[in-house]
């Protein structure tokens, strides 16, 4: 077997292969599994009216729009979840964690 060589690079986003789209608001996440991949669908709640809290508490559900549906390999999932808390520790530590979030950073779910 040839000898292989280790290759160090970093990754980082391409912000230009976007164009104008514009960024997706989502402020609340469903998980569910196979067991090959994890699918995360990223939706938008809106307050409620009263004719939807009426519905809710008949139906027992709220219907909220899908932004955006991701679908991952299982093996990436310990990575998002290790990038997710060193972020939400920076966070943390700079805003406060017992804290409400600062103005602009929208709801929190």
């Amino acid at each position: 077997m040839p000898d292989q060589k280790q290759i160090n690079f970093t990754i980082v986003p391409d912000d230009a292969a976007l164009g104008n789209q514009p960024r997706t608001y989502a402020n609340f996440c469903a998980v569910a599994h196979t067991p090959f991949d994890f699918t995360l669908s990223f939706c938008e709640v809106m307050p409620l009216s009263e004719r939807d809290v009426r519905q809710a508490e008949a139906e027992g559900v709220v219907r909220a729009p899908v932004r955006v549906r991701l679908v991952t390999p299982v093996n990436f999932i310990p990575q998002l979840i290790a990038a997710l808390q060193e972020h939400w520790r920076v966070f943390s530590e700079t805003y406060g964690s017992g804290t409400p979030p600062p103005q602009g950073f929208g709801p929190v779910h």
